[in-house]
C-alpha cells in the first residue's frame, strides 16, 4: 500500500517542479488547493493558512520537502517541517534545481531548508539537518532518479524518525 504523504514546496516558484514529483504515482500526495481555494484560505490570515496545513497534514506519515531555489526560506514550508517534526512524521528534502519547469528550465540549487531547525536528542542539541537528508538528483535524469528511490527515501525518513538517535 502506497504511504501518504505531504508535498511542501514553494508554491510560486516551483509548482511545475513540485507537479512532475507528485505525479511520479508511487505514494499518494496532498491534494493542492486550487487557486481559488488558496486565495479563500489566505484571506482568513496565518492563523487560517496553519490550521489549512494541520488538515492537510491528518493522516500523513511523511513530509516530503521539494527543494527548490528559494524554499528554505518560505514561513510555511518552516512551519510544515517543524509541524511535521512534531506530530511524529518522517521528514526528507528533495532538491528540484535539475528539474525542468515548463519553458525546460533548470534553477539554481537552493539552501538546505533543515539547517534552519535544531532539535534536542538525548540531552544534545543537533542540527536536524544531520538526521533529515535531503536528497540531490543528479542533473541528467534527475525525474527517474526520483522516480526510481521516492518510496525507499519514504521509508527511510519514516525510519529515522522513529530512531532518532541512532542518527546523532
Amino acid at each position: 500500500m502506497a504511504r501518504r504523504v505531504f508535498y511542501s514546496f514553494h508554491y510560486a516558484k516551483d509548482a511545475w517542479r513540485a507537479s512532475q514529483v507528485r505525479n511520479i504515482g508511487v505514494v499518494e500526495g496532498n491534494r493542492p488547493a486550487s487557486d481559488n481555494d488558496w486565495e479563500e484560505i489566505k484571506k482568513g490570515g496565518e492563523e487560517a493558512i496553519k490550521r489549512w496545513i494541520r488538515e492537510q497534514m491528518k493522516g500523513r506519515s511523511c513530509v516530503v520537502v521539494l527543494i527548490g531555489e528559494k524554499t528554505a526560506n518560505r514561513k510555511f514550508v518552516r512551519y510544515e517541517i517543524e509541524h511535521g517534526w512534531n506530530e511524529g512524521m518522517g521528514v526528507l528534502g528533495i532538491y528540484i534545481h535539475n528539474l525542468k519547469d515548463k519553458d525546460g528550465n533548470t534553477s539554481p540549487k537552493g539552501k538546505n531548508p533543515f539547517d534552519r531547525f535544531t532539535v534536542t536528542v538525548d540531552g544534545e542539541d543537533v542540527p536536524l539537518s544531520r538526521i533529515v537528508p535531503a536528497h540531490d538528483p543528479p542533473s541528467y535524469g534527475a525525474y527517474s532518479y526520483i522516480k526510481d528511490n521516492l518510496a525507499d527515501w519514504i521509508e527511510d525518513a519514516i525510519y529515522r524518525r522513529n530512531h532518532v538517535s541512532k542518527y546523532v
